[in-house]
């Protein structure tokens, strides 16, 4: 009975190529097999920032999923891909699973994870995440000293994501996309518009950053909004 292959999630970073790990750029080329998400209908994001890091002759596994809202996580496509995983696993052959940004900031390779690191060897490779991405384009540090930062899923609900926000001192909202306008009002009635930045494809070649209230209208699923109180910040270390 041959060894069975190993899992890797790979984070490959928020959009510019070279933003990869080390790390990620090895396990890209050992690894015999490549899969990644695609929403339906669509290419993938993740292939396209590693697509320069991914040598020729590779098998690849294009995990098509739904993007409608009530039917994600979609199981039964998890089901059947992690299926197909594991039989090149149990074969002996590597898997690398690519995931835009960080594979366990809300990625999506966290539902193979669940399927399958209790039968096959698992590494995860961290990549750099969109909050690093967006605070370091916007040019706004997400917290200091003792603030808290609190990630917030845009899609929630209008009443939820005002008590979220409310009690924030600094505040990274994600998955904007059509809840653009709903996230901008619920700000706006804090009283907060004006100290919140608005990032879209933060690294990429078309990538947006404005303060939220010149924003547009309809955002990309990957946008995202930065909101911090303020805070006098001394510019010399204390003394001790």
């Amino acid at each position: 009975m041959s060894k069975p292959g190993t899992l890797y999630g790979v984070g490959v970073g928020p959009g510019d190529p070279d933003l990869l790990t080390l790390k990620a750029v090895k396990v890209i080329a050992q690894a015999p097999v490549i899969a990644y998400p695609a929403a339906a209908g669509t290419d993938s994001l993740a292939r396209a920032i590693a697509a320069p890091h991914i040598p020729a002759g590779k098998t690849e596994i294009a995990i098509v999923t739904p993007m409608v809202p009530g039917r994600f996580p979609a199981n039964d496509v998890y089901d059947d891909y992690a299926r197909d995983i594991a039989g090149h696993l149990a074969a002996g052959r590597d898997v690398a699973i690519l995931c835009e940004g960080d594979p366990f900031l809300y990625g999506s390779f966290m539902y193979l994870f669940l399927r399958l690191a209790e039968d096959y060897p698992t590494r995860v490779v961290p990549g750099v995440s969109s909050l690093a991405a967006c605070a370091a384009v916007a040019g706004a540090p997400l917290v200091s000293r003792n603030q808290v930062l609190t990630v917030i899923p845009g899609p929630l609900d209008e009443a939820d994501l005002e008590a979220r926000l409310g009690n924030s001192e600094a505040a990274a909202i994600m998955k904007v996309g059509r809840h653009l306008p709903k996230i901008r009002a619920v700000i706006e009635k804090l009283g907060r518009l004006d100290r919140a930045q608005y990032v879209e494809r933060a690294t990429m070649a078309d990538q947006k950053v404005m303060p939220l209230v010149d924003a547009p209208d309809t955002a990309p699923y990957f946008s995202m909004i930065l909101v911090r109180s303020p805070e006098d910040v001394e510019t010399t270390e204390p003394q001790t």
